[in-house]
């Protein structure tokens, strides 16, 4: 059980006690939390845990790197004596069947690596409830590609994979130069060689409950950093249709401009299209919602659809170029 922990004094207590709380033999769990940096009370925090099993290391503060949550995990999983590497994040929660549901499923199906469910909880406003919508859609669409053998993303706060299977692409080598992608890339460096190998672990005891961004500020920096990892695609396919879906949203926002300043004859297409979009998107969330217990944040469906045209082609752009606030850092 590996985390990167960073400033999370607030949140690495709790998630630390859902993990003591597992139903897994004890005797087959290790624990590992490194510190990157922290200038709060994480440590400490951790510390606390030690007469539980609970490993604290920390990062060379002389060691300057761009992506400090792969160096992280690899220092970890440098001393980690498990088979099977299975990370988290330090804000998450998690029932008590979470590991084991998630290391039998590896074990039932022979998994190289497994990605699960990650879902937000405990919204607080609007904006936090279409962020929830909106990240189910993510988690679907993970999913789907894993499902039909062409895995395009996945989630660090919820993924398994074999640590020779690591050791084997290489860890981390060819994607460390990039802040992100500890999950992502790296799932599309073992599809590479074993699409057939890959899992998503489709149960409610599987599910890692996580926050939504706050403020628009740190959603807007989070959905960056995500999506600076899409031209670092080995894979051409996924780049074509990460592409392919950019310019369709673009093409949206550009229809609903023109026909709404300047060419009303447009609003039928624009309608028609807008339409489409909805209905489509709906029949996809629906079993998502049901999934995740959350359809009733299907009414806000139709604003999310407009807002989605606006955001998708701005993130595309903004996403790959210049640099976005990650854990109080400047990052590429």
């Amino acid at each position: 059980m590996l985390i990167a922990a960073r400033n999370e004094e607030a949140n690495i207590g709790r998630t630390l006690s859902d993990i003591l709380a597992q139903d897994f033999p004890a005797e087959l769990r290790e624990i590992i939390v490194v510190d990157d940096h922290s200038t709060d009370n994480t440590s400490a925090i951790v510390r606390s845990f030690a007469d539980q099993g609970v490993k604290l290391l920390k990062l060379n503060e002389s060691e300057p790197v761009n992506s400090y949550k792969k160096k992280a995990i690899s220092t970890a999983i440098a001393v980690a004596s498990g088979e099977l590497i299975v990370t988290t994040d330090a804000d998450c929660r998690m029932g008590k069947s979470w590991l084991s549901t998630v290391v039998n499923y590896a074990a039932q199906n022979s998994s190289f690596l497994v990605s699960a469910p990650v879902v937000y909880s405990e919204q607080r406003n609007f904006f936090e409830e279409l962020q929830t919508l909106e990240f189910l859609y993510l988690i679907g669409l993970g999913a789907a590609g894993i499902g039909h053998r062409r895995p395009s993303t996945c989630n660090g706060a919820n993924l398994a994979y074999r640590r020779d299977v690591f050791h084997e692409m290489g860890g981390f080598n060819g994607i460390d130069h990039l802040a992100s992608g500890d999950d992502e890339l790296f799932l599309h460096k073992v599809a590479a060689k074993y699409p057939d190998k890959i899992g998503f672990c489709k149960s409610r005891d599987a599910i890692v409950y996580t926050d939504a961004k706050k403020t628009l500020r740190g959603f807007i920096h989070q959905r960056r950093r995500w999506a600076s990892k899409s031209t670092h695609y080995k894979n051409k396919g996924l780049v074509v249709l990460g592409v392919a879906i950019w310019l369709f949203n673009s093409l949206l926002l550009s229809t609903g401009i023109f026909a709404l300043f300047f060419n009303a004859a447009l609003w039928p297409a624009f309608t028609v299209a807008i339409s489409l979009k909805l209905l489509v998107e709906f029949f996809f969330l629906y079993p998502l919602g049901k999934f995740a217990k959350r359809t009733d944040l299907l009414i806000y469906l139709p604003l999310l659809t407009f807002l989605h045209i606006v955001y998708m082609t701005y993130i595309g752009i903004a996403g790959n170029i210049g640099k976005y606030q990650w854990k109080g850092r400047r990052v590429n």
